[in-house]
């Protein structure tokens, strides 16, 4: 998944979830890590921290 990839399905579970996203993403990427599919993982991550920045500072 490239960084435009990323940004836009951070965006949408942003859209979806709203504040509950990242906590989402952060829970497949802790799960994806325990199958110790490592790529995965790493993907949700980054979701994970486009979704912080979309969030804004002091959003948590």
């Amino acid at each position: 998944m490239d960084a435009i990839q990323t940004a836009q399905y951070a965006r949408a579970l942003y859209g979806a979830h709203g504040d509950k996203a990242e906590a989402e993403a952060a829970e497949k990427a802790r799960s994806c890590a325990a199958a110790n599919r490592t790529a995965e993982a790493e993907q949700w991550q980054a979701v994970r921290e486009a979704i912080r920045q979309l969030r804004g500072p002091n959003q948590g």
